[in-house]
């Protein structure tokens, strides 16, 4: 009588559990960390979007005296005319792009709000005026740090 050696090739239990673990210990440092850089990366588009535009309305206030009337239909409030309204120009909008001249003309603020793509929390805004100040709220608060 012969007998038959079973040499089965493969993994073990064992074996794929730990390949398993070490997957998802990578998972857990990669996937943070790639989120932070999506909307640091977006955060910084709309800073050079917010720069973009303020050169757009020192051109506009060159041609017509004024920063009045760069918004939609000639208001002082809302989407620009003189420059995109969206950052990034091109694609899904991760902001939204304002402008909010006062009476008078003399002075602009301009606002990027996010609209909650790349992870970054809707609403939260980061702003540019006419003087060169700077801010931002919620998670954007130290966007231009």
């Amino acid at each position: 009588m012969k007998i038959k050696i079973n040499n089965a090739e493969g993994f073990t239990l064992i074996e794929m559990m730990i390949v398993i673990a070490i997957i998802g210990v990578l998972a857990a440092v990669a996937i943070p960390s790639y989120n932070q850089h999506v909307q640091d990366t977006a955060a910084t588009d709309a800073r050079a979007s917010l720069i973009g535009l303020a050169n757009a309305m020192e051109r506009h206030r060159a041609q017509n005296g004024s920063y009045l009337g760069a918004a939609d239909g000639g208001a002082n409030n809302g989407a620009p005319t003189v420059y995109h309204r969206q950052s990034p120009e091109t694609g899904q909008a991760n902001f939204n792009l304002t402008i909010t001249v006062p009476a008078g003309g003399a002075t602009y603020t301009l606002t990027a709000t996010a609209t909650g793509g790349s992870g970054i929390t809707a609403g939260d805004t980061i702003t540019l005026t006419s003087i060169g100040q700077r801010a931002g709220t919620g998670t954007l608060a130290n966007a231009w740090n």
